[in-house]
Order: structure tokens, then sequence, then C-alpha cells
């Protein structure tokens, strides 16, 4: 049995300073947005208790799927990269990188030097993503949908080179039994119709994994609870997305409260098993809560 933990769109609290220079370009509208709007929503009250309840659960690996800074600056990098030390060693916590990771161009580039050990693993060339960790008879298969965007935009691509690298790894994986868990930072079923900040290719990803087949794909970016599927080989595949772990507890937001989600995975003969628990706040009250225990595959 294998416990999974999965946490996302972070976004590490408070803002360094900010020097004029660094906000000539998109950052420029990001600053006033926190200040104005998301500073009282994403403050990062209550990411502490959630990380200490997750610790008290000893899950076996941690998934973080992206957004852990806000502005791309090297100041936050260096933060994010201190409190990844803290939910885990690189062996047992991995990254798949949000739009806020990739804010401004280079944003992504110096995140991944910084923190590499938290964004690499096995691949199938020499291209980062997609990579795979192994857990036991788990595989965890980190995507990139980060990409730098004109102000006012916050989706994310993911395009036919990264799909056919997915496909060859989820049949390389299907072949040798694995559960396979697929990592992104925007739901894949948003595209489209959600230009401003769906997922550019989100059809492809469906296809892909309509082909291919997977056992679960985990999420973030919405900054709410979900559960939805898309279409595998044989049967739906669920498509789990996690509330923001920054959101302030007691903001007043359309978000919801700062939530993660903890799965038991395990495998009785040739079937697989998972249950999802979801923890969190409420929209009342201090306390970090089981808020719905549910089997899932």
């Amino acid at each position: 049995m294998i416990t999974l933990a999965h946490l996302s769109d972070i976004h590490l609290a408070p803002l360094p300073n900010v020097s004029p220079f660094e906000l000539f370009n998109k950052r420029l509208t990001g600053y006033l947005n926190w200040r104005l709007r998301r500073e009282a929503s994403l403050g990062g009250v209550g990411l502490a208790a959630l990380v200490t309840h997750l610790h008290a659960q000893a899950a076996d690996f941690t998934a973080v799927t992206g957004d852990l800074i806000n502005l791309g600056l090297n100041a936050e990098i260096a933060t994010a990269l201190a409190w990844l030390k803290d939910i885990g060693p690189p062996d047992k916590v991995c990254v798949s990188p949000g739009n806020h990771d990739a804010y401004v161009r280079g944003s992504l580039t110096r995140a991944r030097a910084t923190w590499h050990e938290y964004l690499s693993g096995e691949t199938i060339d020499d291209n980062p993503f997609p990579f795979v960790r192994r857990v036991g008879e788990v595989a965890i298969i980190s995507c990139s949908s980060a990409i730098a965007t004109a102000p006012f935009v916050s989706a994310g691509r993911f395009d036919l080179k990264q799909a056919d690298r997915l496909a060859r790894i989820l049949k390389m994986l299907g072949g040798g039994g694995y559960f396979r868990t697929v990592l992104i930072h925007h739901p894949p079923t948003l595209d489209a119709r959600n230009a401003r900040s769906g997922l550019w290719g989100g059809k492809l990803f469906r296809e892909v994994i309509k082909e291919a087949g997977a056992e679960m794909i985990l999420h973030g970016h919405t900054h709410r609870s979900t559960i939805h599927s898309v279409p595998g080989p044989k049967a739906d595949v669920p498509v789990i997305g996690v509330a923001a772990a920054g959101t302030a507890q007691g903001a007043r937001t359309t978000d919801d409260p700062a939530r993660y989600n903890l799965f038991r995975i395990e495998k009785m003969g040739s079937a697989w098993s998972c249950t999802m628990r979801e923890f969190g706040f409420q929209r009342l009250g201090t306390e970090i809560t089981l808020r719905l225990q549910m089997r899932i595959y």
C-alpha cells in the first residue's frame, strides 16, 4: 500500500521586496492584482497548519502541482526551495510547475535550476518533461503546462512533442503493471473554451489518455476541489483537482479554503484500489477536518 499526498497552488506569501525595475513587464499587473485583491485571499495564513497536518499523515510521497510562487522573482524561487525542503526530501517530493512559476520569460528556467532535484526524474529522452518517479508499483508522471503568457492570461500549453513522450511513457508503465498517476497544473478538462486560463492542447492531452491510459490525473490551477473524468481505453480516468493550499483562512474569496488530498493506493491481486481523503479548512472555523472520503478507483 502506498500513500500519495497532493498539494497545489501554494502562492507563498508575503511577497518579497520588489524593485521598480522588476515591474517593467507582466509583473506590474500581477503585483497590483496581489496588493489590491489577492493579498487578502492568498496570504498564506493556514498553510503552515496544513503542512503540519500533512506531515502527521506520513505519506510515502507528495506531489505538488505548481504555482509555488507568484511573480517569478528570484527571492520567491529561493523561498520556495526552502518550503519544498520542509515538505520533504527530493526523493519523496516532486513538482509539476504552474503558470506562476513561469510568470515571465526566464522564470521557469531559473526555478528549474533551483528546484532541480524536485523537478526531475526518469525521462524518455533529453527533454525534462514528462519525468517519472516510481514508488513501489505506483508511477508518478509529472508533465509541464507552465509557460510565460501576456498580462491577464494564465493559460498553459501541452504540445505535440510532450504528448508523444507522455504516450510512450504511459504505454511502457502500463505494460509494467504500474498505477499511473499523471500530474499537470492546468486541468485537462479546460481548453479552447477557456482561452485565457485553460490548457492550450487540452484536447491533445485527453487523446493521449484515451489511447495510452492512466489510472489517475491530478491538477491544480482552479483553486477549487473538483472531481471529473476523461475517457480512457477501457473506462473513464478520474481527474482530481485540489483547492489552493495558500488560500488564507477566512478570506472573502470564491476560492475553496486551503486543502490537500491523500490517496491510499493498493493492489489486490491483479486489481488496483485507490481511496481519496480530503483534509482542509471549512468556510467557518479554524480546524483542519476530514471533509471527504471516497473510493475513486
